[in-house]
């Protein structure tokens, strides 16, 4: 090679390392923003904030050490675990926790709430799916931005994926992908994954704190059959049955459905296997999870309004009704919260030496109208 040839190399070499460093420059802000956690204002019922760490240490320090808030009543009663986040891109569920840590005020009993169970998913998005990092919301407080992100776990944070993922406890197969999603994971591992380790730490708490009733917030597309339904472990059935009752007294429609005891790694069945725990979880319906939706951007997270689940619905396709109104983030986060209401009213009729009751929280009716923003 002569003199000129590797001045020319390395000249080269320079231009690549320059255009290196100028799109992590572009990117870096980017990719650090999404890595900050959402601001959640402490409400008039928050007694204390915890890290999951202070009952798993293994997590500690990182972005799985999620932060739980505490609404303690001071008076007896029964204590309940409400989990948002799970899947980061399902934002009904963790809207509805951090509505709850915001305003609820526990008047009987403890409430736990972790808003962003998987942390890790809430600092990324889908590959291909063409979904926003955020969505805005003018709220009561000011301005207030929320992440939209994955259904699984970062990988920056736990990668590479296996070819098939076998759940530990059960044995059961499934795609690699899985390893990541939290709600394949439980009920964890100390020495296992990231997600299985934040999955340990959840356990954890349910053991430590002697956790009545743990219920996990999630959305699902309208073409999913098992869609606004609360999903119930076997011991949580009569609780969950009144309280699908009690929805009904207020005019809002909730379908029930038995934990299957032959798919493995889900809270509703491995909380309610491994703990003492009530286990329960809700679905709503969530147009911009689905795959026959088109553009998506913040109106449709917003809005849950799209032309091509009103041509879906019209051809018979959804298991949800689907029209011009769409399906709004305001009713769906109201949804969730008449749903933990009457759970709690459950509880409290079926166990009454273990109330647990709360004050300050929105009506349905209320959500229905679009009054999220005014609770935020």
């Amino acid at each position: 090679m002569t003199l000129k040839n590797k001045k020319f190399d390395a000249a080269i070499s320079i231009l690549l390392l320059a255009a290196a460093v100028a799109v992590i420059c572009i990117v870096a802000p980017g990719f650090l923003a999404m890595r900050k956690p959402d601001y959640i204002r402490k409400g008039p019922g928050v007694t204390s904030v915890h890290k999951l760490s202070e009952w798993f240490p293994g997590i500690k320090g990182g972005v799985g050490d999620t932060d739980v808030y505490i609404l303690d009543s001071g008076k007896p009663g029964a204590s309940a675990l409400v989990l948002g986040g799970t899947h980061a891109n399902e934002p009904a569920g963790y809207m509805a926790a951090i509505v709850m840590v915001e305003n609820a005020r526990p008047t009987a009993g403890r409430l736990f709430v972790i808003p962003h169970i998987n942390a890790s998913a809430s600092t990324h998005t889908d590959p291909m799916e063409g979904t926003p990092r955020y969505f805005t919301i003018n709220a009561a407080s000011g301005k207030r931005v929320f992440r939209f992100g994955s259904r699984a776990t970062n990988p920056v944070d736990q990668w590479p994926d296996p070819d098939i993922y076998i759940h530990a406890s059960s044995g059961q197969r499934l795609s690699g992908s899985e390893t990541r999603n939290i709600n394949r994971a439980y009920p964890g591992r100390p020495d296992g994954t990231f997600t299985e380790k934040v999955a340990y730490g959840v356990t954890c708490l349910i053991k430590k704190e002697n956790i009545d009733v743990t219920v996990d917030l999630h959305e699902a597309s309208p073409e999913y059959p098992v869609i606004n339904a609360i999903v119930a472990h076997e011991r949580a059935m009569p609780v969950a049955s009144e309280a699908i009752l009690n929805l009904e007294m207020d005019n809002v429609t909730m379908g029930l459905e038995p934990s299957p005891k032959n798919l493995h790694g889900l809270t509703h069945r491995e909380l309610g296997d491994a703990t003492n725990t009530l286990a329960l979880l809700m679905e709503d319906t969530n147009p911009a999870q689905g795959r026959l939706r088109g553009r998506t951007d913040e109106a449709l997270i917003l809005d849950g309004k799209d032309e091509l689940y009103i041509r879906a619905a019209k051809l018979g396709r959804l298991f949800v009704p689907y029209d011009e109104k769409g399906w709004p983030l305001s009713l769906r986060v109201g949804r969730h919260i008449a749903g933990l209401e009457a759970i709690f009213l459950a509880v409290t009729d079926q166990y009454p030496d273990k109330p647990i009751t709360i004050e300050g929280l929105p009506t349905y009716d209320e959500m229905a109208d679009g009054a999220l923003a005014k609770y935020l």
